[in-house]
């Protein structure tokens, strides 16, 4: 489609400064706000307009696009942002906020008559930044064709998960994929530790398993990052991670489901982010594994 549209973007952080400087190259008119103002404002040399509040961001908008830390802190922001919202506006609500808080959002949608789609969106910086990112999108059949330009400008696929977006049925799929890499993320740190810790060359390891059943490619991404020192700018940060872990854990013991790996993830997440390395990729949870999170050689 080639509507161009006024979207306000309410969060900058890595996922939401890449969202938003590609809605901007799309041809959208665009304006951001973010709590901390300085990682928003070099979205104006992409064209954003740089609000000073959350209604200055929404006013005037066809679609309101919010990627923040969690499921309060988006409805804090669009509470402040309410007075600038006018009604039939869409709203893809693309933070990971948990089953709970899903909920509450689609409420305040209602209550504020706005169209309310369920968005979260697969992948990290480097796709956000290509516009390449995986929307999963619950929503509205009507109103598809309104948020349809948005999920476009900052993604190349969009999978729809259903028409309700207050059943959360994107979110829900959201969880399970994000249970996997995090899964995935702490049993890779976890070998590469194991790894140091017995004096073996961790390459040999990743030789070892190299083309065989085994072997993964998001192993050899994380483990670049680790045994290259390329932790940061993080791709996904080790303070979002534990709490997408927690949500995960959550979301398991609501339905009865006990989910002993999350539990264990988010606990090395909070490990390293104690030590220091909350900012830093969440490949840096491998640091848990070791008391003062350095290096067994570095401890000495």
């Amino acid at each position: 489609m080639n509507e161009t549209l006024t979207v306000g973007v309410l969060g900058t952080g890595i996922m939401g400064a890449a969202m938003a400087r590609n809605l901007a190259r799309a041809g959208h008119t665009v304006r951001v706000w973010n709590r901390t103002a300085a990682k928003a404002e070099p979205l104006a040399a992409e064209g954003a307009y740089v609000a000073g509040s959350p209604e200055e961001a929404v006013r005037g908008a066809d679609a309101v696009l919010t990627m923040l830390y969690d499921g309060p802190a988006v409805l804090d922001t669009m509470r402040r942002a309410a007075p600038g919202l006018r009604e039939g506006v869409v709203w893809a609500q693309s933070t990971t906020a948990g089953t709970e808080a899903v909920a509450d959002l689609a409420g305040f949608a209602r209550d504020h008559g706005l169209v309310f789609f369920d968005a979260p969106v697969l992948g990290t910086r480097a796709p956000a930044e290509a516009g390449e990112l995986t929307v999963l999108a619950a929503g509205p059949v009507a109103a598809r064709d309104a948020v349809t330009p948005v999920f476009d400008a900052v993604g190349s696929r969009t999978v729809w998960t259903g028409e309700d977006g207050a059943a959360g049925s994107a979110t829900r799929l959201k969880l399970v994929a994000n249970s996997w890499v995090l899964a995935a993320t702490a049993a890779a740190g976890e070998a590469l530790a194991l790894a140091k810790g017995l004096g073996v060359d961790p390459r040999d390891f990743l030789s070892l398993i190299a083309g065989g059943p085994l072997d993964m490619g998001y192993l050899h991404a994380k483990a670049g990052l680790v045994l290259e020192d390329r932790l940061t700018p993080a791709a996904f940060a080790v303070s979002t991670a534990e709490k997408d872990a927690r949500l995960i854990v959550a979301a398991g013991q609501e339905h009865g489901v006990r989910l002993d790996v999350a539990e264990a993830a988010a606990e090395r997440l909070a490990r390293a982010a104690a030590q220091g390395h909350g900012d830093e990729d969440m490949a840096a949870a491998y640091f848990a594994s070791f008391e003062d999170g350095k290096h067994p050689a570095e401890s000495a």
